[in-house]
Parts: structure tokens; C-alpha cells; sequence
């Protein structure tokens, strides 16, 4: 027998043994119920905190990465646009750089241009001046040539009254008698004097030779007089003295060779005045007398042309070379705007890989996000399906203990 004593009256019972342990069974099924209860309840209260916490965290973190999505996608714009702006200015500048100097190129061989057709109409424009002068010159002469027969006759008396000797002596006189009254005036820096030097077997009567302020040679004459009582040859006609003069030219250097001959009076070609040999012998004349100093005056400014003409066509190539200098610089320039146009294209393009990387990045931060979103959904699930059988899945003892309650 066992005693008992009951909490509200304090009466002591004697109970059988059954009845007792039937008593103290039912006891402690009330204890574990309310124990199970009781862990229920608080299991499912924190199972519900935790999920609010959860749905709390997703909220906030959704809200942030919308947040940081559009903070990224103004930045990129803000970037991307930004980015544009400074290569189009960039490209524009350099577009105005190129511009202008395409302007400065073409006013340049514009300038170019027009200075060659000024040097070239000016060139033209003295080609004819000296045309007109070689043709006012022409009809001096040829007016001058009217006297010719007085002249023959002139020389043809002086034939007959003096010897033959002295008569050859009186041409060289002559000739050198006319250059002599114009040296002071018209011929300071010329050189005329007798050819004396005989080492290589002949010589000319007389060489002169024209020089520039600085000294340099412009012009050189081998000159030969001869007359019909010459007796140191048997040659009547000019064209038998033509070749020895022309190797006495040679010998001396002189790049003119001319003939002042008194020599076949008769012929109507050597009394025209000034007849032009250069298809016998390169640059040779043979002319009358009368002639000497106006062929002298010829050559000589025929020479000093020239030598004008040649200073303006090298001032002409240095301009030319100028300009070929400035197209160099041009290239250069056009080099290193490639250049520069080809980093500023390698760093914009390195601006847009960084941007796909960012937007890369970003991506992966969704991809987490929305893992992290999974999960919690995964949580809510296993929340939602929390119960008594799956707590007291593959537990004996709690499984025997609700099946023994369920069955009172």
C-alpha cells in the first residue's frame, strides 16, 4: 500500500500499488505535455522571430541592392557619358588642329604658287624686255649696216696706204683702241689683254673676261683679228680660222670665241655684221669690226643675266625646299596625331572594359543576392513545414509518448 496526500486538502490516502504508479503515470504525462507544450510554443516563437528577422534582412537587403543597382547604373551613365563628352571634345580639337593646318598648307602653297607665277611672269616679262632689246639692238645694226659700204671702203683705202703688217697691227689697235675709251665707264670689273702666252704651240690675239662683286668669272672671250693682207697664212676666207681659234679657246679656257675679220669683203653673209658659227663650233661668231664692242656688250649682259636667272631659280628651289620641310612637319604631326588618337581609342576602350568589369561585379552581387534569396525561401520552407512528427522523427521514446497521449 502506499500513502498519498492530496495538495489541496493535505488528506493522506492509502492507494494500492496499481493505482499508485496509474496516478504517478498520469502525473508525469501531464508534466511532459506541458513540457511539450511549452517547447512547442517557445520553439515556435523563436522559429517566427528568426523568420521575421529573416524577411526583415531580405527586405532591407533588397531595398539595398536596388539602392546600389540604380547608384550603379547613374554612375556607369554618369561615367559612359562623361567619357563621351571628353573624346568628343578631344576629336573635335583635333579635328580644328587638322583643320587648320590643311588651311595653313594650302595658303601656303597658295602663296607658293603665286610667288612662282609672279618669279615666272617676271621671268617672261624680262625674257621679252631683253627680246625687244636684242630687236632694238637688231635694227641699230641694222641701220648701222647701211654704212657698210663705206666702211669696206674705209678699210679698202686703209688697205691700199699702209702695209700689210701695219694694217693687222692697226685692227688690234683698233679694237683694243675702242675698249679702252669704255673700260673706265662701262667695263670696271672686265680683264682685257693680249694673249701672249704661246706654250702650246698657238694662241689668240686677245682674251676678256668679265667678273661678279665677289671675284668670280661670268664670262669669257677668246678674240682673233685678221685681215686680207695678213701674209703669215694663205687663208683668204673665215672659215679657215674658224678651227685654229677654236682650239686656241679650248686651250685658254674661254668659253666664247669670236672672229673679228676683215676678211671675204665682198660677202653679203660676213657683212650682215654678226654671224653666228655655233653650228660649226660651239658658241663661235665671226663679225666685222665695227661689232667689236656692241658682241662684248651682248655676251657680257647675256651672262650677267644668267647669272640673275640661276640666283632667283636658287631662291625658287630654297622656297621649294622650304616647303618640303613644312610637308615633313606636316607628316610628322599626322604621326603623332595617330598616335595620340590611338591611346586616347586604347584608354576609352579601357574605360569600357573596367565598366563591363563593374557591371560584371554587380552581377555577381545579384547572383549572391538572389542566392541569399533562395536560401531564406529554402528557411521559410523548412519553417512552414516544421511539426510534432518531424521533431519526433527517428526519436522512439518522444514518438511513444505523443502516441500515448494521442491515445487517452
Amino acid at each position: 500500500m502506499k500513502e498519498i496526500k492530496c495538495p489541496n486538502c493535505q488528506t493522506v490516502f492509502k492507494i494500492d500499488d496499481d493505482s499508485y504508479y496509474e496516478i504517478l503515470k498520469q502525473i508525469k504525462d501531464e508534466e511532459l505535455e506541458k513540457e511539450r507544450t511549452v517547447l512547442e510554443q517557445k520553439y515556435e516563437k523563436e522559429l517566427q522571430l528568426q523568420k521575421e528577422k529573416f524577411d526583415a534582412q531580405f527586405k532591407a537587403l533588397q531595398q539595398e541592392t536596388q539602392v546600389k543597382e540604380k547608384e550603379w547604373m547613374i554612375q556607369e551613365e554618369r561615367l559612359k557619358h562623361s567619357l563621351m563628352q571628353e573624346k568628343e571634345k578631344e576629336l573635335q580639337s583635333m579635328q580644328e588642329e587638322v583643320s587648320n593646318l590643311k588651311n595653313q598648307i594650302q595658303l601656303s602653297k597658295a602663296q607658293s604658287e603665286l610667288e612662282n607665277e609672279k618669279i615666272a611672269h617676271r621671268f617672261e616679262k624680262e625674257k621679252e624686255e631683253m627680246e625687244r632689246e636684242k630687236q632694238e639692238l637688231v635694227n641699230k645694226y641694222a641701220l648701222e649696216l647701211k654704212s657698210k659700204d663705206e666702211m669696206i671702203e674705209y678699210y679698202k683705202d686703209m688697205k691700199l696706204r699702209l702695209s700689210t703688217k701695219m694694217l693687222g697691227e692697226t685692227l688690234e689697235q683698233h679694237c683694243e683702241i675702242q675698249f679702252n675709251q669704255l673700260r673706265a665707264t662701262g667695263f670696271q670689273n672686265s680683264y682685257f689683254e693680249k694673249d701672249n702666252d704661246a706654250s702650246q704651240g698657238s694662241k689668240g690675239d686677245y682674251i676678256f673676261k668679265e667678273f661678279d662683286e665677289d671675284g668670280n668669272e661670268i664670262i669669257s672671250i677668246m678674240f682673233e683679228m685678221k685681215n686680207e693682207a695678213d701674209k703669215t697664212t694663205t687663208k683668204k676666207t673665215n672659215e679657215s680660222f674658224l678651227k685654229e681659234l677654236d682650239k686656241d679657246r679650248n686651250q685658254k679656257h674661254c668659253e666664247y670665241a669670236v672672229l673679228v675679220s676683215l676678211l671675204e669683203p665682198e660677202s653679203e653673209l660676213y657683212n650682215s655684221g654678226i654671224v653666228d658659227m655655233s653650228h660649226r663650233y660651239d658658241k663661235m661668231y665671226v663679225i666685222r669690226p665695227q661689232f667689236f664692242i656692241p658682241m662684248i656688250t651682248i655676251l657680257r649682259n647675256v651672262a650677267l643675266k644668267n647669272v640673275q636667272i640661276r640666283k632667283e631659280l636658287e631662291a625658287i628651289k630654297e622656297q621649294n625646299i622650304d616647303i618640303t620641310h613644312f610637308e615633313e612637319k606636316m607628316m610628322d604631326f599626322k604621326e603623332g596625331f595617330l598616335k595620340n588618337v590611338d591611346v586616347a581609342s586604347r584608354k576609352f576602350q579601357s574605360a569600357v572594359d573596367e565598366i563591363d568589369k563593374t557591371i560584371l561585379h554587380l552581377q555577381k552581387v545579384r547572383e549572391n543576392l538572389l542566392a541569399s534569396d533562395r536560401q531564406l525561401h529554402i528557411a521559410n520552407k523548412k519553417v512552414d513545414n516544421l511539426s510534432i512528427r518531424s521533431l519526433t522523427y527517428k526519436n522512439p521514446t518522444m514518438q511513444k509518448m505523443f502516441k500515448e497521449q494521442k491515445g487517452k
